[in-house]
């Protein structure tokens, strides 16, 4: 079986999943086609909150086949990384369609049928769904918060805390975002974390660059997991703080204090159960998101909460459609940059696997949908 045999395959998403895998498929001889909703191939990066910074150093956060730029011992913030995803765009052989959302997917005879919002057809035999969950920020019904009437954002809102200077902020959530974000808002604001329990710290003190921690968080979360446990089982998010900016010391100090979550809202007064209540301007949920993979539930491909029904980044009901990007669909990493390379590769061979299959059983008067 020669390689230029191999069939097109939609990739759904432009952002690192997505770009790792077309790499990974060109290398297995594929021709992956790239559809991405945004006006360029660079993920959610872009529209991330501006001080974001990667809590792990530059070295391991390379995509297959182009080391993270600068000094490897480094940390990369928001806009490096969207640099790096758009050069990683530009040096790949494959075709980037921009401005193409797809809101649905279904099977033809031969493969798969994309549609997009402006009602353009994309068919292949095979398809990825890269397309992450930043789209779809994760807004959980809080009893708390029935009847507030103040300001109410979501963590993918936010941008800088200029415009929450001198105001009462609260932040539901006790993550990596909420922390950030709640440790630069409290320079500016008074700010409460307000979680159901406390802040978790997974360790203690920043970990530089160099240490041979950084080498062997690499390895050990490149580890399968999938087998282990099943995507249905693995939540949509890390619960904890990965130290890397004097986090513990700030909330230790109060600035953020945390709080018990409130137990209701008055207007803009909001009750707590351990303090007096009291006005606030804005509440910030940082409380995750979901996939944004509504496009393949015409499939039948989703379980009832919307996630693909996938074991190892590969459909469990649909042959020749892939997922590479979940939180735990393949290791502990599968969701972040240090991940996405060794899924994609995972997908790209199991897909060749399955493409040889395809390509000895399907008439050759069919293959029209790969040119």
């Amino acid at each position: 079986m020669q390689a230029r045999e191999l069939a097109k395959v939609l990739v759904i998403g432009g952002g690192q999943a997505g770009l790792a895998t077309a790499y990974t498929l060109r290398e297995n001889g594929f021709r992956p086609v790239i559809l991405e909703s945004g006006p360029e191939a660079a993920g959610s990066w872009p529209r991330y909150y501006d001080s974001l910074r990667v809590f792990t150093p530059a070295r391991i956060n390379g995509l297959p086949g182009l080391p993270f730029p600068g000094h490897p011992d480094h940390f990369p913030v928001r806009d490096e990384v969207a640099d790096y995803l758009r050069t990683y765009a530009a040096r790949l052989d494959c075709e980037i369609l921009t401005g193409r959302r797809v809101v649905s997917v279904t099977a033809t005879e031969h493969g798969y049928l994309a549609e997009t919002q402006d009602g353009e057809r994309h068919e292949a035999a095979f398809v990825v769904a890269a397309s992450g969950s930043f789209d779809k920020p994760y807004r959980p019904a809080l009893p708390g918060l029935e009847g507030y009437t103040g300001t109410i954002l979501h963590a993918a809102d936010y941008r800088s805390p200029e415009p929450f200077e001198g105001q009462r902020v609260v932040i539901v959530g006790a993550a990596n975002s909420a922390v950030q974000i709640g440790v630069e808002l409290a320079r500016h604001a008074r700010v409460t974390l307000a979680t159901r329990e406390p802040v978790r710290f997974f360790t203690t003190k920043p970990t530089p660059g160099d240490s041979f921690v950084w080498t062997l968080f690499a390895r050990l979360g490149r580890l399968p997991t999938s087998l282990a446990f099943p995507q249905h089982n693995v939540s949509n998010g890390v619960n904890g703080v990965i130290e890397c900016g004097g986090y513990r010391t700030a909330i230790d100090a109060g600035r953020p204090d945390r709080r018990e979550l409130f137990t209701r809202a008055e207007g803009t007064r909001l009750h707590w159960p351990d303090a007096p209540a009291e006005h606030v301007d804005t509440v910030i949920l940082a409380t995750g998101y979901r996939w944004a993979m509504d496009y393949l539930r015409p499939l039948g491909a989703l379980d009832p909460e919307g996630v693909p029904r996938q074991r190892g980044g590969m459909s469990t009901s649909h042959p020749g459609l892939a997922v590479v990007g979940l939180t735990g669909q393949y290791s502990l990493l599968s969701g972040s940059l240090i991940g996405a390379g060794a899924d994609a590769y995972h997908v790209a061979r199991r897909l060749r696997r399955q493409a040889a299959a395809w390509l000895a059983s399907t008439p050759k008067q069919s293959l029209s949908v790969t040119r």
